[in-house]
């Protein structure tokens, strides 16, 4: 079978890699992406190829709208060209729309009900919903999806994330011998995104107490990195996608992000973590519940927090006994594939046996 994936972010990249490798074994993949550098960079540093098709539209609508028209122009001829047996996204509109447009069978994978926008352009038009079992379908079938195509699986997408090996580890910018408190910005660009500007607070609270750690800020974005370098200098390590985010996490002693896939990828890896929750959402939630992960808003408050958590590591064992009883959600997928290609099977055969009667 012909599969196509598009990738949007790291998290897609980083949930698809595992199965892609898996699926390349028996079947022709095609894995198109946009032109945006979370995405780029890490599938340089993963060693992942991607075809780039259109880019990342920024966080205006009206660009939003127009790189998407654009987009889905330039896919339609290249998707037609390569005529796949079905889709496979994370709930990407582009991919939805063309595979709708087409007739092509789209399975899609989502822990995000709260991104309303991306739902309501993806769910209506897609055959399958893949999405963790903590999640209830219903959450979903308010976008327009019937609740028997929608599949749950045992296991949050950050347990596959979390599993991968890193294959070539880059040297960190930073002295690794001394402590460190590493903060994921959120996201800014995003349709359901909130503009907090929470971080330069956090930040000076961080250094006010910890001026002799290592504070390191993850940027999603140039923009962000520029505002901190302003107004911090190299009081702080700033750094953008030039690193896998589990080497990071593997030399963090403390773990601040915004309640998104690195915030329960830290969790999971029995990285103490805290969660600002910029987006509130059902898997931080269910990672607050199990403690293994902290909420908390207020900047001098989370320094003294991270305070505790420095001198009293929480064990990574109950992270561990949690992955270990998470399924991989590739099981599922196959199921799907498998039976699409069985009944691809079965209509050919009767279309051959119409033939010759």
């Amino acid at each position: 079978m012909k599969i196509w994936f598009d990738i949007l972010t790291p998290k897609q990249l980083l949930f698809f890699e595992p199965m892609i490798k898996k699926l390349r074994k028996n079947h022709d993949i095609l894995c198109t992406t946009r032109n945006y550098n979370e995405v780029t960079s890490l599938a340089q540093i993963r060693h992942f190829p991607l075809k780039v098709v259109g880019k990342h539209g920024g966080g205006e609508k009206s660009e939003k709208l127009r790189a998407s028209i654009k987009r889905m122009a330039e896919l339609s001829k290249i998707i037609e060209d390569y005529s796949p047996n079905c889709v496979v996204s994370f709930c990407s509109p582009e991919a939805s729309r063309v595979s709708f447009g087409l007739g092509i069978y789209h399975i899609v994978f989502s822990d995000s009900p709260h991104a309303d926008a991306v739902m309501k352009l993806s769910l209506p038009l897609i055959q399958k919903l893949l999405i963790p079992w903590i999640i209830p379908k219903n959450e979903f079938t308010k976008f327009g999806i019937k609740e028997k195509d929608i599949i749950q699986y045992r296991a949050i997408d950050a347990a596959s994330i979390s599993k991968r090996i890193i294959d070539n580890k880059i040297k960190l910018p930073y002295n690794t011998s001394k402590k460190t408190i590493l903060v994921r910005i959120e996201e800014e660009y995003a349709s359901y995104s909130k503009k907090n500007n929470m971080i330069i607070p956090l930040v000076k609270a961080l250094l006010k107490k910890f001026g002799d750690l290592n504070i390191v800020i993850s940027c999603r974005y140039q923009s962000q990195a520029k505002n901190l370098r302003k107004n911090f200098g190299d009081d702080i390590k700033i750094l953008t996608m030039s690193y896998d985010g589990k080497q990071l996490l593997e030399n963090t002693n403390v773990f601040i992000g915004s309640g998104g896939t690195m915030t329960a990828e830290a969790a999971l890896l029995g990285v103490p973590t805290i969660s600002f929750n910029a987006v509130p959402n059902l898997i931080e939630e269910y990672l607050v519940r199990k403690k293994l992960v902290i909420r908390e808003r207020n900047p001098n408050i989370i320094a003294r927090k991270s305070e505790k958590l420095l001198l009293n590591q929480i064990s990574k064992k109950r992270a561990k006994n949690e992955l270990k009883n998470m399924e991989d959600p590739f099981d599922k997928l196959e199921q799907i594939i498998e039976l699409r290609k069985n009944s691809r099977r079965k209509l050919v055969k009767i279309i051959q046996n119409r033939k010759y009667h």
